[in-house]
């Protein structure tokens, strides 16, 4: 089964923790892709940049229009995932209970099951 472990970002958490926190879990993200990437359960990861260089399309009379910025104004964004494939759900929150943003006070990982893929993954 695949499923998506998303990383929720919060900017206001984030900066609550001292640099040593912060390296403590920027660190952890290796370990963590070691040790999926070696289960074989690894498919692949993505860290997103800031919603701040996101860009939103809409079509508006038959033409795009595109606004600057996020989606949503919240104040927490996705700030990458990680697509993996293992044989239950629960073994998809064992795995996401290692990711060190897990660990921290206000900030966690959402595990979704994958519906429907296509496309290149090589890329």
């Amino acid at each position: 089964m695949k499923f998506v472990l998303n990383m929720h970002m919060n900017p206001a958490v984030w900066e609550s923790l001292t640099e040593d926190e912060r390296n403590e879990v920027m660190n952890g993200h290796s370990t963590f892709m070691e040790t999926v990437t070696a289960s074989g359960e690894m498919i692949m990861t993505q860290a997103l940049a800031d919603p701040s260089q996101s860009a939103v399309v809409r079509v508006r009379g038959g033409r795009p229009v595109v606004t600057d910025g996020p989606y949503l104004e919240a104040k927490e964004y996705l700030g990458g995932f990680y697509l993996i494939d293992c044989e239950t759900r629960e073994r998809a929150f064992e795995l996401a209970a290692l990711i060190p943003d897990a660990k921290v006070e206000g900030m966690g990982i959402e595990v979704r099951p994958v519906m429907f893929s296509a496309g290149r993954l090589d890329v």
